[in-house]
């Protein structure tokens, strides 16, 4: 068998792609910091050098036989941003020759990226592909787009593009098309803050259980980051100690969730805790083809089995997984009950409800350790995430096949199929 890919498109529905022989061999990623919290001093190329770093080592690849690197990182956070995906590929190792690009998708380019990596490897042009998504979301900066052209004593124009992230110029800020979903399909204050207590519960279960240590890279408190004749990269975390675990989950209760103001609209019913995480992080996974993988004896955690993205109205964009979802099925001609589990991105406990009913799912295999309610949302690098924790679960269960999915700011959504091995 030879890795192969069949694309397909639908005007009315969206466009994907399926494939054959095609594996993600391992990955890791970093604890996810919380909101200035202690990865907040650490530039995304740095946290991306760590998580690709672990998941290589991770995969027993050597990283000289990288062809591509694609990185994922919606938010310029550091000055040498423009150089971000090539930085993150020379200082994990890959070699000199080989080639490294940036991809958007904003909250699904994870899974964009992974997508990408195995179209590449079906084409021939990559046998082994490093994907990462990473984001420093507290240095997302402010920033002045009329400066340079002067501006008038006194009124300096800036504004704080992590804010301006929540807002679709379009339409409405983010949090609102959950409210706006919450209405159309009649959920309720008390589901939506029951929906986020369990994201709460189940992680707090996982991680007890020893779950995430199996995908979680420490950070240490400060280091220098180097590689051959390059500079090397010196970082320092925001407080005296080493992160190994997520900062964003909280113990709380339904009656504290209760107490909580409406965020985006009067009528609600999304609020500070029933809206994902700011947080700060990297994930990495390497993608390699079939023949690489029998030629180097590798047991590699699944098969990307397919893609799809489409579009939604902007005003509702958290539904997007929904159409996404139902499109890559009814191409590999499955119903929504074949699969095993799915990990849907909580962008807000509105919109993965939303998107349950929608799809009728069976919630007991929705998120089981808990989703970004808890463990927060770094934009480029939850892809990424959702996949790992996707095929993890799996194995633990000991089941076969899952879905990593993603509401896209905009009005798209975004679906990618795996199978255990």
């Amino acid at each position: 068998m030879k890795a192969s890919v069949k694309g397909f498109r639908d005007q009315q529905a969206g466009s994907g792609a399926l494939f054959e022989d095609i594996y993600l061999i391992d990955g890791k990623r970093t604890p996810f910091g919380k909101y200035t919290g202690s990865l907040s001093t650490v530039s995304p190329t740095d946290l991306g050098i760590f998580a690709s770093r672990a998941a290589i080592e991770a995969s027993g690849v050597p990283a000289d036989d990288i062809d591509q690197t694609i990185v994922a990182n919606i938010g310029q956070a550091s000055a040498d941003s423009f150089f971000l995906p090539r930085h993150i590929s020379l200082y994990a190792g890959a070699p000199l020759q080989s080639t490294a690009l940036l991809t958007q998708r904003i909250c699904g380019s994870g899974m964009e990226l992974l997508g990408q990596a195995a179209e590449q490897i079906a084409l021939g042009k990559a046998q082994l592909v490093l994907g990462c998504g990473t984001d420093t979301m507290s240095r997302f900066p402010l920033a002045s787009y009329s400066a340079r052209q002067g501006f008038q004593l006194g009124r300096p124009e800036f504004v704080d593009l992590l804010w301006e992230a929540l807002n679709d110029t379009a339409a409405v800020p983010m949090g609102c098309t959950a409210d706006n979903l919450a209405k159309e399909y009649k959920l309720s204050r008390e589901e939506v803050d029951a929906f986020s207590m369990r994201s709460q519960e189940r992680y707090a279960a996982a991680l007890a259980a020893g779950f995430f240590a199996g995908e979680i890279v420490p950070v240490a408190a400060k280091g220098v980051l180097e590689m051959g004749a390059y500079k090397p990269r010196k970082y320092r975390l925001n407080g005296r100690e080493g992160i190994s675990n997520d900062e964003h989950p909280r113990q709380t209760t339904l009656e504290q969730l209760a107490k909580l103001p409406y965020v985006f609209s009067k009528e609600g019913p999304t609020t500070a805790g029933s809206a994902s995480g700011i947080v700060d992080g990297a994930a990495a996974l390497m993608v390699a083809s079939g023949d690489y993988v029998r030629a180097h004896g590798l047991k590699p955690l699944g098969k990307i089995r397919g893609f799809a993205a489409a579009g939604v109205r902007p005003d509702i964009m958290g539904i997007g997984p929904v159409p996404a979802i139902r499109l890559l099925l009814g191409q590999m001609g499955l119903n929504i009950g074949d699969i095993d589990r799915y990990e849907i991105n909580e962008a807000f406990s509105a919109q993965c409800l939303a998107v349950a009913r929608a799809l009728d799912l069976d919630q007991e295999k929705l998120n089981v350790n808990g989703g970004a309610i808890a463990i927060g949302h770094p934009l480029g690098a939850t892809g990424v995430r959702l996949t790992l924790t996707c095929l993890k679960t799996l194995h633990r269960d000991k089941k076969q096949l899952g879905i990593a999915s993603a509401c896209i700011g905009g009005g798209q959504g975004i679906a990618l199929a795996v199978e255990a091995c």
